[in-house]
């Protein structure tokens, strides 16, 4: 798949970071709440997810995605899946039909919120649940204020620990429970010497201009160099609900 800037892939080594920072939260996901459970993944994007799920034990799985690439690609590449091509406020899956929603990294592409997280509370059975995990605004965009357009042109908002809670429960879902995505030992000691690792990549622009030091040491992060904690001062808010 083509790379956009936005969406990541499995396999490219200066995309580690980022995978890595989406693959670990798929895996915690799916070692709670996966076994025998039928999942869905809500902007499944590549599709690397569903094979998670799938690999925890998932009963069944299918992926959403509006990009017809993509769902193309996702299909090949993961069989044992289903992959559809759908707006995620119209999912054309029936009421009451799913035990386990993820959807990672995508509430803060979404232009009616609340219609995204309505037409999940349809779809998923009573006690189902759903993980939304996005960027924890005041660490990855220091500075910008509720509602304030990101820099990010891929974001239509970002948001806080507050703001992603109460909407979770603005849309009926129970017993919302935040989590938070860290960086682990091995990435804080970099940005001890080095400052932020994110801001180290946009700084230094197009992968093919980074310094050395900082392509080789972005190509060996993996999934166990972060660890999911408290939401406090993360770098991914995690949501959890219940319906």
């Amino acid at each position: 798949m083509e790379l956009t800037g936005e969406r990541t892939i499995p396999g490219v080594p200066t995309e580690s970071y980022w995978f890595a920072r989406h693959e670990v939260v798929y895996r915690w996901v799916a070692e709670r709440y996966a076994l025998e459970q039928i999942c869905g993944d809500i902007g499944s994007g590549e599709g690397f997810g569903t094979r998670l799920l799938l690999a925890a034990g998932a009963q069944s799985v299918f992926g959403i995605e509006l990009d017809q690439a993509a769902v193309s690609h996702s299909a090949t590449k993961y069989p044992n899946s289903i992959f559809l091509r759908a707006n995620v406020v119209e999912l054309p899956i029936f009421t009451q039909s799913t035990d386990l929603l993820t959807s990672l990294q995508v509430i803060e592409h979404i232009w009616d919120v609340a219609a995204y997280l309505k037409e999940m509370h349809r779809v998923l059975r009573l006690g189902g649940k759903l993980v939304v995990s996005t960027p924890n605004r005041p660490v990855f965009s220091p500075g910008l204020k509720r509602k304030s357009p990101p820099l990010n042109p891929f974001h239509v908002e970002e948001f806080d620990e507050e703001q992603v809670k109460l909407q979770l429960s603005e849309c009926d879902f129970k017993d919302v429970t935040m989590y938070g995505l860290h960086h682990g030992s091995r990435i804080t000691d970099w940005e001890n010497i080095n400052g932020p690792i994110v801001a180290a990549m946009i700084t230094a622009g197009a992968t093919n201009s980074w310094p050395s030091s900082l392509h080789e040491f972005v190509t060996t992060i993996t999934a166990n160099d972060f660890h999911i904690g408290e939401a406090t001062a993360a770098q991914d808010l995690i949501a959890v609900g219940s319906k």
